[in-house]
């Protein structure tokens, strides 16, 4: 057993829950270390987490990312640090089955930063690297002895994968380099400050709003769970007494079906468990069971103080007590969350309202934009204020004008950019000085008065709807926000797979395959380069139509001006229902590309016809071919159908376009008698 004491001690992602436990627990107990403290604030992260120790003189909170070397080497050396506790992470398991390259750029990449910076310092006394007893894979059902520490790795899911090449990496520089090592593997942790889309608070916060617990699977999953003080003593102890080399379990014998977890917190509720329970779609791979023996922690001395039933009861209390302490979290409450995997949401203060300039003092960092950020003197934000800032690009344009009225609605602030989305510099102006929460870009050239315009207007086609989308998400990803990106649909035509009337609509993944026009070509090559930002969400918008029967651009004023129309099935976009759910996609911080429709299709013929008879009876129209509209334009327009179910599972209640359209176009709009 070693007698080790620190000075100057650097806790990656303590602004997250377990690290924050344990850095308060340092930082009050031991008023002679150095504590300083570094997390990027990605969505899990909270500054209110560190509320107890931000006015301690031991005690420094850096704003930086552990993937940045410069930010490393340069705070090991200023603040001569000789101890790391490493637990900054992406430890979600959810997410990682839809972005696992976050994960290995988080996990992998940003331990071995952190690892090489420690290597050329040559002053590091102590390097802890926090892992999880998830490297160890799934454990027999009928085993009566846990996995110990030289147990082999078997990990199941793209997570523990990472936190398993993690570790490989810090034995590997432990044996090459000397690196004095110790490494922890842990047991489900909870208690106050951990973010909702873990199990327990977020059972907690479902049972306080009186909704059902989604339980994934059958609930027969077994696992062990450790109350959050008491794995900070853990750490405490590992950091005092551990051996260097040597690996820790954190864990407790004493198990629990994730199905008797809901069951409990039911009780503490006072709710009918059976009646609470939701049974909903098992996760890609759901280890059965994780135990650990736990023997050679104790053997230092630790031991489990805190019942289960206490921990419970005071995670309740506390979640009771603090329900907006992460603000707006009905992303994370769903069955399957996915969270954004980014530094960026809400900046929070030490007082949980957004970042602001009435009393928190920033020293810029590097080119990282680290800051150190000290502890403001009052408070002067309400707590009503709202979590969320959008910065909206568009201001002239239609869908643009029509996210503003949906902010104010909901009371969101918003500001609309005033930079050129092609210009850099006018972007990061914006962003510095709108501090926007996410970013929203309705911006685009879809010509003048049609997509014809494009055809002889290339280069500044090319310019707005190529260079400066892009442009705006890398912007927007260097600085760690959400880009909504409304992107359009037409880039499909039906083919021999797709076939016109047969129900097959193209899926998110499909490649485009409509070139008739120079417009689509843009927003083909636009969204193609976008699958390398995992901060944009694209949302392909169709043909749009709106309640707003005068607005020029609505395709329903557009079709009941013209003498002749095609008759074409196709996939359209009701702005009524669906802008308002990109605002929750915001919310949600959902990413990737989404078929931004409504179900189904709806025929030119069968619109006109809905317009006669909700409209104006007397209205006639006749059809022509395809061949016959081409004489009249310049560039061939896309028909297709999409697939909007990948949209509809995320939100069960969206209408189908023909139900849409009559709900929220053409009964507001009635001039007939019903």
């Amino acid at each position: 057993m070693s007698n080790y004491t620190p000075k100057n001690i650097l806790i990656t992602g303590a602004a997250g829950f377990i690290a924050s436990h344990v850095a308060n627990r340092l930082v009050r107990s031991y008023p002679e270390y150095n504590i300083v403290v570094l997390d990027k604030l990605d969505y899990c992260s909270n500054l209110k987490n560190l509320s107890p120790s931000r006015s301690s003189p031991n005690f420094k909170f850096v704003k930086g990312d552990i993937g940045s070397a410069d930010l490393v080497n340069y705070l090991l050396m200023t603040e001569n640090i000789d101890t790391i506790m490493h637990f900054a992470a992406q430890t979600h398991v959810d997410n990682s089955f839809g972005n696992s390259f976050e994960f290995t750029k988080n996990n992998i990449y940003g331990t071995h930063v952190l690892l090489e910076a420690c290597k050329v310092s040559g002053q590091i006394r102590r390097f802890i690297h926090v892992s999880t007893d998830e490297v160890y894979g799934e454990t027999d059902e009928d085993a009566v002895v846990g996995n110990h520490e030289a147990s082999q790795l078997l990990p199941t899911n793209p997570y523990s994968a990472t936190k398993a090449g993690a570790e490989m990496l810090v034995m590997a520089y432990g044996r090459s380099y000397g690196l004095p090592i110790i490494t922890t593997r842990g047991n489900n942790v909870y208690g106050p400050n951990q973010f909702p889309e873990k199990l327990i608070p977020k059972f907690i916060l479902l049972s306080l709003q009186g909704k059902p617990l989604p339980i994934q699977g059958d609930g027969s999953n077994v696992r062990s769970y450790l109350y959050c003080e008491d794995v900070a003593e853990a750490f405490e102890v590992v950091l005092h007494r551990g051996d260097v080399g040597h690996v820790y379990n954190i864990g407790t014998k004493k198990e629990r079906r994730v199905i008797d977890v809901a069951k409990d917190i039911s009780n503490l509720f006072n709710r009918d468990p059976d009646a609470s329970i939701q049974f909903v779609e098992n996760r890609p791979f759901n280890d059965q069971r994780y135990f650990l023996d736990d023997q050679k922690l104790k053997n230092l001395g630790w031991s489990q103080k805190t019942t289960w039933e206490e921990g419970l009861k005071k995670t309740m209390d506390w979640y009771v007590n603090n329900p907006d302490w992460w603000g707006d979290v009905s992303g994370a409450l769903l069955p399957h969350p996915r969270m954004p995997m980014m530094p960026g949401g809400v900046e929070r203060n030490w007082y949980g309202a957004e970042k602001d300039d009435s009393g928190s003092s920033e020293v810029s960092g590097n080119a990282n934009h680290t800051r150190m950020v000290v502890p403001a003197s009052k408070i002067s934000n309400s707590p009503s204020k709202s979590p969320y800032k959008f910065l909206i690009y568009g201001r002239t344009g239609w869908i643009g004008g029509l996210l503003s009225k949906l902010c104010e609605k909901q009371g969101i602030p918003y500001e609309y950019g005033k930079g050129r989305l092609e210009d850099r510099s006018q972007l990061l102006s914006d962003i510095h000085a709108v501090k926007p929460t996410h970013v929203f870009n309705a911006a685009g050239v879809t010509g003048r008065p049609n997509v014809d315009w494009c055809e002889s207007h290339k280069t500044e086609t090319i310019r707005t709807n190529v260079a400066g989308t892009l442009n705006l998400a890398d912007v927007c990803k260097e600085n760690g926000l959400l880009m909504m990106n409304f992107a359009t649909g037409c880039i499909f035509e039906y083919n021999a797979a797709h076939p016109e009337g047969s129900g097959i609509g193209f899926k998110e993944e499909d490649s485009p395959n409509f070139t008739g026009s120079f417009y689509s070509k843009t927003k083909a090559m636009v969204e193609e380069l976008l699958k390398e930002y995992p901060n944009v969400c694209t949302l392909r918008v169709r043909m749009p139509i709106s309640s707003d029967l005068n607005n020029p651009r609505n395709f329903i004023t557009k079709i009941s001006r013209y003498n002749k129309v095609v008759n074409i099935p196709n996939s359209m976009t009701i702005l009524d229902e669906l802008l308002p759910i990109s605002i929750e996609m915001a919310k949600r911080n959902l990413t990737g590309i989404w078929n931004f429709t409504n179900p189904g299709v709806v025929s030119h013929n069968e619109i006109l016809e809905m317009y006669k008879k909700y409209i104006n009876p007397e209205f006639k129209w006749s059809n022509f071919t395809l061949d016959e509209q081409a004489k009249v334009i310049v560039a061939p327009r896309s028909n297709n159908e999409m697939d909007a179910s990948k949209l509809k599972k995320e939100f069960p209640e969206l209408l189908s376009i023909k139900e849409s359209l009559i709900k929220n176009v053409f009964e507001p709009n009635r001039k007939t008698s019903a």
